[in-house]
């Protein structure tokens, strides 16, 4: 048994602590301990329990759209998760996976020039995103890297900069935008859904291209997901409304780098668009933990299928 005593003083201090360099004069948390009792220490316990029963690295799959805030909800269930039970907890982005620039450029020339552009399914790693959850998998455990991606500069860093991974963790948190979606039918593909396929795909190879990707390695990896937590905004437009928080929040801790303005965040958020839409459709019901997310960024309720 690795579960500890509960220092709900020491994990409501770390918890708090981390919300705040989360902050920004735009953007504040509300109902910070009601969201502490509410939703992360129900959800670690649920993952806890499935460790506990299972003895083996777990992996828990959390998605969600654009600015529905993963990467903040992953690192506040991997404090709760160490202080309370004691588990090693590592997150891994999808995002850190992105193939490099020279090589979208190369899929750009040869596919779509839509490829040019990260986010679809298609323009991850996959070979070496499934290598690394095989050697988290072996018993004979080794360390190895994590890639790192820097957004600012729309590249992966060098190999020096990776993240480096000592200890095999018990808990695996694989947060991503388009984690857990599955392909769709190729007759749903034909009609465009905003202006971006209707103007730029007007052949549907790039639509062709990342339904194809969904329904190879996208569907391998994703089967390695035990638990599966899906973050459901209230409408889709928000995720655009979302999205410029998330830009104001990288542009402040990117110090002076490159970042999109809100014409630029429109039409990037087109290239996530069918995905995230058919996703709110499907994962609703597949996903194991559903939680729902008012128009104030706030978690609203939880749902367990």
């Amino acid at each position: 048994m690795r579960v500890k005593s509960f220092n709900l003083k020491k994990t409501k201090e770390k918890y708090l602590k981390f919300i705040k360099s989360q902050e920004t004069s735009v953007m504040s948390f509300q109902n910070k301990i009601d969201q502490l009792n509410n939703f992360y220490i129900p959800i670690s316990e649920i993952i806890s329990k499935d460790y506990e029963k299972h003895g083996n690295t777990r992996v828990i799959g959390l998605s969600g759209a654009q600015g529905t805030g993963k990467s903040t909800i992953a690192e506040i269930l991997k404090i709760i998760l160490k202080e309370k039970y004691n588990l090693e907890t590592i997150i891994f982005s999808i995002d850190n996976f992105y193939k490099t620039l020279k090589e979208r450029k190369k899929m750009s020339e040869k596919e779509s020039e839509l490829f040019l552009t990260r986010g679809v399914p298609g323009t991850h790693d996959t070979k070496i995103l499934i290598n690394c959850f095989k050697k988290i998998k072996k018993k004979s455990f080794k360390k190895f890297l994590i890639p790192k991606f820097d957004k600012s500069l729309d590249d992966r860093l060098k190999k020096n900069k990776w993240i480096k991974v000592k200890k095999k963790p018990h808990i695996v948190i694989f947060e991503g935008w388009c984690v857990g979606a599955s392909a769709q039918s190729k007759s749903s593909l034909k009609k465009p859904i905003n202006e971006l396929e209707r103007k730029q795909d007007k052949n549907l190879m790039w639509r062709l291209k990342v339904n194809s990707e969904l329904q190879k390695d996208y569907k391998k990896i994703f089967k390695l997901i035990n638990i599966s937590i899906f973050l459901k905004v209230p409408n889709f437009k928000y995720v655009y409304q979302w999205r410029i928080l998330q830009e104001m929040k990288l542009k402040k801790n990117s110090k002076g780098k490159k970042t999109m303005d809100n014409f630029q965040i429109k039409r990037f958020i087109m290239f996530y668009e069918r995905i995230t839409r058919n996703m709110l459709k499907i994962l609703n019901l597949k996903s194991k933990l559903v939680i729902d997310i008012d128009t104030k960024h706030r978690l609203k309720s939880i749902k367990i299928n």
